[in-house]
């Protein structure tokens, strides 16, 4: 994946999501600013960079798929794209959103608006990957902010980033912790649950929430 050789440009866009994500580039601190250096970010709402259908060598999404507009959106990002990286459980997973795939969303709109007629809601909430190619995805909720630094590290260096098959467990096996499975019988999803998140909930003498997805689970196909 070996970029141009004048500065690479990386966009941050943002659908149906918290923008939990976008504040894990903000919260990257000296590393940002490092990565500032390197490529030019042309596009990134959180940061106060505005325009959204500029042509990028990377382009992170943050959010799920929830109305008409985003589907238009994010085949218009894909096309302004040369690579393309979801970032986050809303993008890789349909996040909290997605919850709502399981009931009667036209019952919730009578319910809670007074003119539901004017909503522009699809039937489900779904992932970037239904509706385009994606490159890469990286899980969590939020993204890890390392992760997101070693992706772009990587593709600037001309390789794919790796695919991790590690499972918390493994992290937690690093870090020394104490199996909370068998030591206190709780409810644990590390053994299924990808790496990324330096298992922090066992680290903290609970169980983990599956919140980097399952394990083994990084690339997505094509749409």
């Amino acid at each position: 994946m070996a970029m141009n050789n004048t500065k690479p440009t990386v966009a941050v866009h943002k659908f149906s999501s918290c923008d939990g994500c976008q504040l894990a580039f903000l919260n990257a601190g000296e590393a940002l600013l490092q990565l500032a250096e390197r490529v030019e970010i042309l596009h990134f709402a959180e940061a106060g960079m505005l325009n959204e259908d500029v042509q990028v060598d990377i382009a992170f999404v943050e959010g799920s798929v929830n109305t008409h507009h985003d589907e238009e959106r994010i085949r218009q990002v894909r096309a302004n794209s040369r690579y393309l990286i979801t970032i986050g459980a809303c993008a890789t997973a349909g996040g909290v959103q997605a919850l709502r795939n399981i009931h009667d969303n036209g019952g919730w709109h009578q319910a809670i608006y007074a003119h539901p007629e004017y909503l522009d809601s699809l039937s489900t909430a779904t992932t970037i990957a239904k509706h385009v190619k994606v490159d890469l995805e990286l899980w969590g909720c939020p993204v890890n902010t390392q992760q997101v630094m070693q992706a772009v590290a990587t593709l600037l260096h001309g390789a794919t980033p790796a695919a991790s098959r590690e499972s918390v467990c493994a992290e937690c096996k690093r870090r020394g912790n104490v199996c909370v499975v068998v030591t206190q019988g709780q409810h644990c999803l590390g053994p299924h649950t990808h790496a990324g998140c330096n298992a922090i909930c066992p680290h903290m003498g609970r169980g983990c929430y599956g919140c980097y997805g399952p394990q083994g689970v990084i690339y997505a196909g094509a749409a």
